[in-house]
């Protein structure tokens, strides 16, 4: 006779689909971050799970922090300050909020490092426009063969110099026009202030206004030290310093609006070019009015 035996499957222990997942993931972060909220400040300091995620957020941006020369507990640092917002713990998905507060702050961290200043100043547009702080010894030609303060007057220079300050007279006056056009269409004042002084220096340091273009073009950091969205940035550069594309180049679009106010343009000339009062008013950020408009 030919016996059977029936073998039995131990029974497995269900799974918790918080645990399953864990605060490595938006939920899971949600409901860790809810919970510690609930239960006060005290609890950031004693919850054993909160040390757990702190070194999961400095694995976490360790390569983000690196990237702008920071300790990868620096950015571990900017994660804990997001983590205990409410705009974290309401988000869609919590971890990109709390990546993206990361990446702000390592760039403020690596703009005041730069510009030996605090943080809070580098996030302001009108101090991180600037560039970062240099040794007389660092540049390739010594500081004395070319800024102003260490050069003598030359006495028979006279016509010329009248006719550089003349020029540099025409700018401040043209720059404050271009802020109030983008102001009357719609742009925050501070935006538009910002970013052009921005674009003035910018292209001061460079030989044309075709390269400060395409410099200014890729320079994200920028972008993101004036908070302003990629449509917006752009479009800015295109009125500001002319459109680059070469079938426009004989056209008042190529010279862009700064050229033409420096040329002694009227403002109230460039507010009946619908094509200008159309690109800026389309691309205003949010936080602005159209005054022009009322």
């Amino acid at each position: 006779m030919t016996s059977h035996r029936t073998t039995r499957t131990p029974a497995t222990t269900p799974r918790t689909p918080g645990r399953a997942r864990g605060f490595e993931h938006p939920e899971g972060l949600r409901a860790l971050l809810i919970r510690l909220h609930a239960q006060g400040q005290r609890a950031w300091r004693h919850d054993p799970e909160v040390a757990e995620l702190m070194r999961h957020a400095a694995d976490r941006y360790t390569a983000l922090a690196r990237r702008h020369g920071l300790d990868p507990w620096e950015a571990a640092a900017a994660a804990f300050d997001a983590m205990r917002t409410g705009a974290v713990r309401r988000a869609d998905d919590p971890w990109a909020v709390v990546t993206r507060a990361v990446q702000v702050t390592c760039i403020a961290e690596e703009r005041a490092n730069g510009l030996l200043c605090s943080v809070h100043q580098a996030r302001r547009p009108k101090f991180s426009a600037h560039h970062d702080a240099e040794r007389f010894s660092d540049r390739e030609n010594p500081l004395t063969d070319y800024h102003p303060s260490f050069r003598a007057p030359d006495p028979f220079a006279d016509d010329a110099e009248a006719e550089a300050d003349e020029a540099a007279g025409r700018v401040r006056p043209a720059v404050e026009d271009c802020v109030a056009l983008f102001r009357f269409l719609g742009w925050p004042e501070e935006a538009a202030r910002a970013g052009i002084e921005y674009i003035v220096t910018r292209l001061a340091e460079s030989p044309s206004r075709a390269s400060a273009f395409e410099s200014l073009r890729r320079d994200y950091q920028a972008r993101a030290l004036l908070d302003l969205p990629a449509a917006s940035w752009l479009t800015m550069l295109r009125v500001v310093l002319g459109n680059p594309d070469p079938n426009l180049a004989h056209t008042s679009a190529a010279r862009g609006v700064l050229h033409r106010l420096v040329n002694d343009e009227p403002l109230r000339a460039l507010l009946t070019d619908e094509a200008v009062l159309s690109e800026v008013v389309l691309s205003a950020p949010e936080g602005g009015g159209c005054h022009g408009c009322e």
